[in-house]
């Protein structure tokens, strides 16, 4: 009984009717989370906005890797699907799939 009254007492001696800023307390927050948003989000932003531009852009006869890895010549084009051609072999991958737009030749 006495420990709590101790309590009580050093609570009421700290408490001088100050309830301290919320701004002291939000503004770190704030912070933290502008810098998360320009350092992380703006940054991965452009990334996805140049990768969708770079598969929008894909024709007939580029060569491109996939996400997966494989590496083929685009044989066709639909709204949403590609085929490619991988070591004589027609597959079809939808865009998203593609992962590079390449320069050279490949092999």
């Amino acid at each position: 009984m006495e420990y709590l009254g101790t309590v009580l007492l050093a609570t009421e001696a700290t408490d001088n009717g100050q309830t301290g800023s919320v701004l002291g307390l939000v503004l770190p927050l704030l912070v933290l989370g502008g810098l998360f948003y320009f350092m992380i989000v703006m940054p991965q932003r452009r990334r996805m906005k140049a990768v969708e531009t770079m598969r929008a852009s894909v024709e007939v006869g580029d060569e491109v890797r996939t996400i997966g890895g494989m590496y083929g010549k685009v044989l066709s084009i639909d709204d949403s699907d590609v085929t490619l051609d991988v070591g004589g072999t027609r597959i079809r991958f939808t865009r998203k799939a593609i992962a590079e737009r390449l320069g050279g030749e490949i092999g």
